[in-house]
């Protein structure tokens, strides 16, 4: 009982302070009073890319004219939300024989204001604004990853690319370098990205994410949101309502959930195995009542008497904890996939873990060492 708590309890350790890391990392923007929904297009008209521009960016329009809301914008794929959109990148200084070999990015068309909204830094250059529309010269941002990929040691701003086909689309002029965003988890190595003007974009998106960032509190817009929307078009589908925060914890779903079984299986392994290191301790006392009476009666101290049944007791916790050590490292495996910025073996978590297990322990000695000093050697010896 006592191997089986602290395999658990080194488990759930090391979950939490996972967790607790994951939870710090930057996603890349700041997600603090942020909105976000996606509107689904639908019916037979939306299948000219003017009607469906123009519906986006009248809801746009009237989007920002709601009380509460200090910015808002749409993009095509919501970081760390299941959207997974990737193209590929063709660089014109660097043309290769087999595009195939050119990279792949993950491809974000959005609508001017939509990094300040969100705001991700600027690293270099500018971001969008209302005079990259379709008709202009095409422009593309690119994240600090593909920057460093693709132009080392180099000033990308200037360079050209062509994203999606190698042979067809526009050559599109980097204008600006952005920070990187986590797409698909906090924990993942950030990918390239590019971002496109979404007026630009040779298609229009069927379905886009509304981004708003709000004065107060980003949840309570909701409502008003959904009615300027369908004052738009009644009938355009309003779906994945979250806070930005909301998506950021849900991100972390599993290993939270992890964490919660660990942390619910292991306090129960602990309270078992205070339950029966007590109760061998108690029926050990009470088998050797005329023992200790006889000890007490040649002139043992009640410290002797305490020490000894401490001794057993802690004895069999000692042993029980050197099992589980030993399994918990031989299933760190098991339980590593889990893990983000902390060791399988962090030695922290497993002399945390042994230092709960123990005071555990000795409260659950405690009770029947006690027991064993308060024995009267005379009432013990006369009853035998």
């Amino acid at each position: 009982e006592v191997a089986l708590a602290l395999m658990l309890l080194i488990g759930a350790g090391l979950l939490m302070r996972s967790l607790a890391r994951v939870l710090t990392v930057a996603p890349g923007f700041d997600p603090a009073h942020l909105l976000t929904m996606q509107i689904q297009t639908s019916g037979p008209r939306f299948d000219n890319d003017t009607i469906t521009r123009a519906f986006f960016d009248r809801a746009l329009e009237s989007v920002r004219r709601v009380p509460g809301v200090e910015s808002a914008a749409f993009v095509s794929q919501l970081p760390l939300s299941s959207d997974f959109d990737m193209s590929g990148v063709h660089l014109e200084s660097r043309p290769w024989a087999n595009p195939g070999q050119d990279p792949s990015a993950f491809r974000y068309a959005v609508s001017p204001g939509y990094i300040a909204t969100m705001r991700i830094p600027v690293l270099r250059g500018r971001a969008f604004t209302e005079q990259d529309r379709a008709g202009e010269p095409a422009v593309v941002l690119i994240n600090a990853t593909l920057a460093r990929h693709e132009w080392p040691g180099q000033d990308p701003i200037g360079q050209r690319i062509r994203i999606g086909s190698a042979t067809d689309g526009p050559w599109r002029t980097v204008v600006g370098i952005v920070g990187d965003v986590k797409q698909t988890s906090l924990t993942a190595e950030q990918p390239d990205a590019v971002y496109v003007p979404e007026s630009q974009w040779p298609y229009a998106d069927g379905w886009l994410s509304l981004v708003v960032r709000s004065h107060g509190d980003p949840a309570a817009l909701a409502p008003a949101l959904r009615r300027t929307i369908w004052s738009v078009d009644k009938d355009q589908a309003i779906v994945r309502v979250a806070t930005m925060d909301a998506l950021i914890a849900s991100s972390a779903a599993q290993r939270r959930f992890a964490f919660l079984l660990f942390e619910m299986f292991s306090v129960t392994a602990l309270i078992l195995a205070a339950a029966g290191i007590y109760g061998v301790l108690a029926g050990t006392v009470t088998e050797r009542l005329r023992e200790i009476g006889v000890r007490l009666a040649l002139g043992a101290s009640r410290w002797d008497i305490l020490s000894m049944v401490l001794r057993q007791g802690l004895g069999l916790t000692a042993f029980g904890i050197i099992l589980g050590a030993g399994g918990a490292l031989a299933l760190r495996r098991i339980i590593a996939g889990l893990l983000f910025g902390v060791s399988s073996v962090d030695p922290l978590t497993y002399v945390g873990v042994t230092g709960v297990l123990a005071v555990a322990a000795l409260a659950a000695c405690w009770v029947p060492a006690m027991r064993a000093t308060r024995v009267d050697p005379a009432v013990t010896l006369r009853a035998e």
